[in-house]
């Protein structure tokens, strides 16, 4: 059966990783790529996120999947896909947004699959979760330790939500209820994996912190990151301490985050409390953090086009069967997943 994808961002760095991914894996897909400025092929498409009138090509091409890899923060495509009856896959929004759009689908008519892949690494932090316990209510607690390097491939999305929010409060949970934290306070150290060893790693804020608490319903969740850079990792808290980040523009602040180098490994692991006892599943991508991203974002789109899931609205992680994804992950060829009782 032919279907007709529609990669929006597609000319940015992670955008570009799933059209390359999806293509090599599913030759006989047709790939569409949406952007600003068009292109030269018939493939590229102008469309513009923010100008809902450059949208009548997605139905002319006759698309049957959007995946949103750059941030529409008026929800003008999520709106269009809902109106259309068109599968939607989105990867890009920052906790606050992605609330916001949940509940806009939520409280809309749905006739096609709408699905929220926004969670570190393309939203499978909370189907690994459920690979940890047999029975994912018994979860009690979920921590989620990020190791991030600054020499990895990074696109501009995250450096700007961060250059953004830095300063701004946000929660994590503990006895399901909100509690009100600040980026890189409140030191918790930490053994990474693959031969990282032990690092001081600060309060981040990702949306696996309210998907974990309210839709999987995890009374007590914390998300911490560290840099390669033990120096820089240091320096952002004293700043945030100092409350230096407030005084900062934007301009400034997004000097701080943007940089970016040419490829590094990306670190993440999950350790889960339940009845049972811990337990700790580690995950590293030899390519980094795009890569890991763009991979995830096309295990989903496999999983919409080789199954008949329901319409309706969706997390990403819900798709999937918890094992399978897991075993998905691990049969890539730069990733490598150890999971520790």
């Amino acid at each position: 059966m032919e279907h007709n994808i529609l990669i929006i961002g597609g000319n940015g760095l992670v955008g570009k990783t799933i059209a390359r991914i999806l293509k090599t894996r599913n030759p006989h897909l047709t790939i569409f790529i949406g952007g600003r400025k068009g292109g030269k092929t018939a493939q590229d498409l102008t469309i513009d996120v923010t100008d809902p009138t450059s949208f009548q090509v997605i139905s002319e091409k006759k698309i049957d999947l959007i995946i949103l890899s750059v941030n529409d923060k008026s929800d003008h495509i999520l709106r269009y896909a809902i109106e259309n009856n068109i599968d939607y896959l989105d990867i890009t929004k920052p906790t606050p947004d992605l609330v916001k759009a949940y509940n806009i689908a939520e409280k809309a008519e749905v006739s096609s699959r709408i699905v929220f892949s926004s969670g570190w690494m393309g939203g499978i932090v909370p189907g690994l979760v459920n690979t940890l316990s047999q029975d994912s209510n018994d979860v009690q607690e979920v921590k989620l330790f990020v190791y991030y390097s600054v020499n990895d491939l990074a696109g501009e999305s995250s450096a700007h939500f961060m250059a953004e929010n830095v300063a701004v409060p946000f929660h994590d949970y503990k006895n399901d209820k909100p509690a009100s934290i600040r980026h890189f306070l409140d030191t918790e150290t930490f053994d990474f994996s693959f031969g990282i060893g032990k690092r001081s790693a600060y309060n981040f804020d990702v949306p696996d912190l309210y998907i974990l608490n309210r839709i999987e319903r995890v009374p007590n969740v914390s998300v911490k990151m560290t840099y390669n850079s033990k120096f820089i990792t240091w320096l952002l808290g004293s700043f945030q301490y100092l409350r230096i980040f407030n005084i900062l523009s934007l301009k400034e602040r997004k000097m701080i985050f943007g940089s970016s180098g040419n490829g590094d490994i990306s670190v993440f692991e999950i350790v889960i409390k339940d009845k049972t006892g811990h337990r700790k599943l580690s995950l590293k991508s030899d390519k980094g953090q795009a890569e890991l991203t763009a991979l995830s974002a096309v295990l989903h789109t496999e999983e919409l086009l080789r199954n008949p899931h329901e319409n309706k609205v969706y997390f990403s992680h819900q798709l999937h069967e918890p094992l399978s994804l897991l075993a998905q992950l691990n049969a890539y060829e730069t990733i490598n997943v150890n999971v520790v009782q």
